[in-house]
Parts: C-alpha cells; structure tokens; sequence
C-alpha cells in the first residue's frame, strides 16, 4: 500500500473544472472582475493558455479552452444554453465585488440582495456564460423568516 497522500499538497478536495473559450481571456477577467489569483497556466498544442488554475483565499478553480470539433466539451456561451452550475462564493464585501464585477463586463443576473438565509448575494454571469454567486454573509440564518 502506498503511503503517497490522494491529493497533490495545496490542492483542495473539490476544484470545479470550467471549459472557456480563451484561457488567457478568462484568466485575465477572473482576476480583473473577481480577484482571483492565477497560481498556475500552462500552454496548449497550439502555444496559447491551456489549462489555468486560479485561486482565491482557499478556493481554487480550473479551466481550459474548448476543445475542437468534437463538441464535448464548450463554454455555456458557446452552446447558446445558460449553465446548469452556479459557483457560490464568499467575499468580503458583496458590494464592493459586484461593482469590481460590473466594471469588468460581467452580465447582471440580480444585484446584491440580502436573502432569508443571511447572506447578502449578487448573481453574474461571465463571458463564458457560467454562473457566479457572490456572498456576504450578513446575519445568522432565522428559520422562522424562511418562505413556506
């Protein structure tokens, strides 16, 4: 039996995977809209960003460019569908994110809103067409304030 650790040191147990259309694009607005940091990027076949790894404080997203004709795997953008997956994310400061996020081209699915729950959250989509929920929490969640 192996004594090696299941995951590389650093990395998380879960890192969800986004197909975008240009990694060098995405990885330069996630940092612009969202501050994201790029902890790793390495060229495809063709020289151009490939596969991109981003983190933010303990979080960490992956993404790489579409692949060719074979369809399997596009950005949501690309497919003309909106994204099944929304990413939930906590920061700072919900409002402070959703204004960096507007200035940087993001498209408004709903602007910070405190919910039931105790969260205050803003809804975007990126270019590439997935999904962001931003989130601050505000209060403790009241059960008594949850719709029926």
């Amino acid at each position: 039996m192996s004594t090696r650790p299941p995951r590389p040191a650093g990395m998380p147990w879960l890192s969800p995977y986004l197909a975008v259309k240009d990694a060098g694009a995405a990885a330069d607005f996630y940092e612009r809209a969202f501050g994201f940091e790029k902890r790793m990027q390495m060229p495809g076949p063709d020289g151009k960003p490939g596969h991109t790894e981003m983190a933010y404080r303990d979080a960490l997203i992956m993404f790489g460019p579409e692949t060719g004709g074979d369809g399997k795997c596009k950005s949501p953008a690309t497919l003309g569908v909106n994204s099944p997956v929304t990413l939930y994310v906590y920061c700072d400061d919900v409002d402070a994110l959703f204004g960096r996020a507007t200035a940087a081209g993001v498209k408004v699915d709903f602007p910070p809103t405190t919910m039931f729950w105790g969260d205050r959250i803003c809804k975007v989509t990126d270019p590439d067409g997935h999904g962001w929920n931003f989130a601050t929490n505000v209060a403790d969640f009241d059960p008594s304030k949850a719709p029926c």
